[in-house]
């Protein structure tokens, strides 16, 4: 199988492109190294080792025996998408090459027109280059569990029954978006399911919870590290957290801590990934995934870096609650379905609280990285004052 990863330099591209490789696939990667620089922007960098896209490639060329071809460039350009897609001629495309951020998008105006032109013109033209070229591959795309938001109801797998004045239908589940950066995935939904009704495109669309890890068994194995991001902007609430512990800061939970979402390991996130590609969906078919193993309170996880950090680093932890910087709920129902992935063949494999051992001894590991960007950590992007990058 040929597969096309866009956004391959990514925390998840690198790893799948990895674990594809090895299991004997063909890969293409495109990228515009659009993270790297936006990262920069805001001051700060992964804290693990990453090379450039040069140096990886031969890494993974000389443990897998194969090479991955590269394009780089931006899938915002139709011309582009046109371009690799007509050369290719790919069996799966994984779409992965969006602005991944809901801090980024809430920083002001500019950030917020990027992000929604920048993922909804991507899909675009990807889909209408699939339809052009090669109509009967398989689109593999990443969405977000935050495109649920959190209604007072569970949430189904994109779709659910509904009966209303005496008439019955199946409907998609209707969306409650936090930022302008899930509005954007929303959108990109919406959208997708379009190109499905309409030409018959073949389509998963994964809405995926938090990803927490440093690595995956291939990540082992060739010791070409994927991107760990620790700042307010561009990290998550668990690589924060993990950061401030090892760098004897408090763990600094939002507000009351009682939020809920739902979260996975990289290595069981390029598990499903796999097994996606590997039992597509059949012509014509648009299915979708919700991709988590368990979903924690931010309480949950300040606690549980708490008790891992303390047991690493032989020295307390404090766990402070400050201001939240989004607008969300600060307690809520929340009960997602996730049994298609399961039903398709999937065995999670990730334990949260073993995998935060080594994801605090990594980043005790590279920790003169983490004193580098810590300025970065504390929120400074607050929803309602969204004015510009300060």
């Amino acid at each position: 199988m040929k597969v096309v990863i866009l956004g391959i330099d990514g925390y998840i591209g690198w790893p799948l492109a990895l674990r594809l490789l090895k299991e004997g696939h063909d890969v293409v990667g495109v990228d515009s190294f659009y993270t790297r620089a936006r990262v920069s922007e805001v001051g700060s960098g992964s804290i693990t080792p990453i090379k450039d896209m040069k140096d990886r490639i031969k890494d993974a060329s000389k443990f897998y025996g194969k090479t991955i071809g590269f394009y780089e460039g931006d899938i915002n350009d139709p011309d582009f998408v046109y371009m690799f897609m007509e050369r290719e001629k790919p069996d799966a495309i994984v779409h992965l090459a969006e602005q991944r951020s809901a801090p980024y998008s809430m920083i002001g105006l500019k950030q917020a027109r990027e992000t929604l032109i920048q993922n909804m013109g991507g899909t675009i033209n990807l889909v209408y280059a699939m339809k052009d070229i090669v109509p009967k591959a398989h689109l593999l795309k990443l969405g977000t569990m935050g495109e649920y938001g959190t209604p007072n109801i569970d949430i189904p797998e994109g779709f659910f029954e509904i009966e209303y004045r005496g008439r019955k239908d199946t409907l998609p589940f209707p969306k409650f978006a936090g930022s302008w950066y899930h509005w954007s995935k929303v959108h990109d939904t919406n959208n997708l399911m379009f190109a499905n009704r309409v030409w018959g495109l073949r389509i998963t669309d994964v809405m995926q919870g938090v990803v927490y890890g440093t690595g995956t068994k291939e990540i082992k194995e060739t010791e070409s590290y994927t991107r760990f991001d620790i700042d307010e902007v561009w990290g998550t609430a668990l690589n924060r957290f993990c950061v401030q512990a090892v760098l004897g800061m408090p763990v600094t939970a939002y507000g009351k801590g009682e939020q809920r979402r739902g979260f996975l390991s990289l290595e069981d996130s390029i598990s499903c990934l796999m097994l996606g590609l590997n039992k597509p969906p059949e012509i014509g078919e648009y299915r979708v995934y919700n991709q988590f193993d368990e979903h924690y309170s931010i309480n949950e996880l300040a606690a549980y870096v708490k008790e891992n950090g303390e047991k690493i680093l032989g020295r307390e932890v404090e766990i402070k609650h400050v201001e939240n910087p989004r607008v969300e709920k600060d307690q809520h129902y929340y009960n997602p379905e996730h049994k298609k992935l399961k039903e398709l063949g999937y065995k999670p494999s990730g334990n949260l609280r073993a995998e935060l051992e080594k994801i605090i001894e990594d980043v005790n590991r590279f920790r003169e990285n983490a004193i580098r960007f810590k300025d970065a950590v504390m929120p400074r992007t607050y929803w309602k004052e969204s004015r510009g990058l300060k």
